[in-house]
C-alpha cells in the first residue's frame, strides 16, 4: 500500500511525538505505513507528488491562520505556507485529506480566505457535545459513529460559515462546524479525532502558557479530561485510514 503523508506543525518535540503516536494508534497505522514530516524542522520535499500517498493527515498546532501576518511567528508562517501550497491540488483532485483542528482552518482559509477567524465559536480546552447532521449520518467516514458523541477541543479561531463547496457533517454546541467535507474525500474536523485524556493532559502541560486557558487552571483541566470517556472520534480517524489505505 501507499503510505499516508502525516504533516505535523507542533514545534514542541514532546507534543509532536505524542500526537504522531496517537495518529498511529487511533488510525490503526504502523510507522511503515506513514511518511512523517515535522514542518517545524524540515521543508516539504522538492517535487513532492501526492501520487505516492494514500492520503494526507494534518495534525494540530498552536498557530492560527487568522493571526496577523505581520506579527505571526516565522516558523508558524512557514508551516502555514507549506500546507496551503498543497491545498489547491488536494481540493482540485479531491485527494483524501483529513485535517485535525488546525487542518480545518487550513481547508476553510483555502476555500474562502477570511472565513476562519476569532470572531465567534472559539472553544476552551474541554470535551464538547457533537451531533451528526443528516449528511454526516450518510457519510462513509462516519459509519458506525453515534449520532451524539463527545470530543476533545481547544481552539481560538473557527470556521465562521460553511465554506463554498463544503458539506456540514458534524455540529457542536458552542462551535457549529465541528466537521466538514469538500468534494467526496477532503475532510476536516475542529475537534481532535486522535485525542484521548492522556494526550490532552500532555498538551495542557505543554501549552498552559499559550493563551488557551489561565495557567493556574491546568490541574483542573487535566482532571476534567482524565474523567471524560471520549472514544467515538478515534473511530473517525480509523474509518478514514481504512477507506483509503488500499484505494
Amino acid at each position: 500500500m501507499k503510505p499516508f503523508l502525516i504533516l505535523q506543525l507542533r514545534p514542541e518535540t514532546e507534543a509532536s511525538d505524542d500526537e504522531y503516536k496517537a495518529i498511529l494508534s487511533k488510525g490503526g497505522l504502523s510507522e511503515d505505513e506513514t511518511h512523517r514530516i515535522r514542518l517545524d524542522q524540515e521543508e516539504l520535499p522538492e517535487g513532492l507528488s501526492l501520487d505516492g500517498y494514500a492520503g494526507v493527515i494534518v495534525g494540530g498546532g498552536p498557530g492560527c491562520v487568522s493571526d496577523d501576518p505581520a506579527t505571526k511567528d516565522p516558523i508558524e508562517a512557514r508551516i502555514e505556507t507549506a500546507i496551503l501550497g498543497l491545498m489547491p491540488e488536494i481540493t482540485a483532485r479531491d485527494f483524501p485529506y483529513m485535517g485535525c483542528c488546525y487542518g480545518i482552518g487550513i481547508l476553510g482559509h483555502h476555500l474562502q480566505p477570511g472565513i476562519v477567524n476569532k470572531d465567534r465559536y472559539g472553544e476552551p480546552v474541554c470535551a464538547t457535545n457533537c451531533e451528526l447532521t443528516d449528511a454526516g449520518q450518510a457519510d462513509p467516514v462516519l459509519a458506525g459513529i453515534d449520532t451524539h458523541f463527545r470530543a476533545f477541543v481547544g481552539h481560538k479561531e473557527a470556521v465562521q460559515a460553511l465554506p463554498p463547496g463544503a458539506v456540514h457533517l458534524v455540529e457542536g454546541e458552542a462551535c457549529p462546524f465541528q466537521m466538514i467535507r469538500h468534494g467526496q474525500n477532503v475532510y476536516a474536523t475542529q475537534f481532535h479525532p486522535e485525542a484521548d485524556g492522556d494526550g490532552f493532559e500532555t498538551r495542557i502541560r505543554i501549552y498552559k502558557n499559550k493563551g488557551y486557558f489561565p495557567p493556574e487552571d491546568a490541574k483542573k483541566l487535566i482532571a476534567m479530561c482524565q474523567a471524560e470517556e471520549v472514544h467515538m472520534p478515534e473511530k473517525i480517524l480509523r474509518n478514514f485510514v481504512a477507506r483509503y489505505r488500499n484505494a
